[in-house]
């Protein structure tokens, strides 16, 4: 008899209650939904004169399209000498859409967009 030996049986059964317990642990993580993060972009697009078609500039911009980016309102905004910039809001969700996509994408628009910029980011 071994007084101070380790007991095998015990130390095997205690192993498997806990493989068993990290099993049930990631099923139940699994089947959680995970909170995706969003953010709120207000975009100023600037034309590059007042004699730009402001409907045309708009409907360059909403046709970018990709995964996790939904438009939003939009309207113009008067700048100065008859310039109006088009102002719009989109929801995108962080870890598939950034604002350096959404500036590329819409200043490949050179007929209609001279820039894009960003006037508001607000996380939800």
């Amino acid at each position: 008899m071994d007084l101070f030996g380790s007991d095998d049986e015990e130390d095997a059964e205690a192993e498997r209650i806990k493989e068993q317990r990290l099993k049930e642990y990631a099923e139940k993580k699994a089947k959680k939904p995970t909170l995706t993060a969003k953010s709120s972009i207000l975009l100023d697009v600037k034309p590059w004169d007042d004699e730009t078609d402001m409907a045309k500039l708009e409907e360059c911009v909403r046709s970018v399209v990709a995964d996790g980016l939904l438009w939003g309102q939009s309207k113009l905004v008067p700048v100065g000498y008859g310039i109006r910039k088009l102002q719009i809001q989109c929801v995108v969700e962080d870890n598939k859409v950034g604002t350096d996509l959404l500036e590329e994408e819409i200043t490949k628009f050179e007929d209609y967009v001279q820039s894009v910029d960003v006037a508001a980011f607000n996380k939800i």
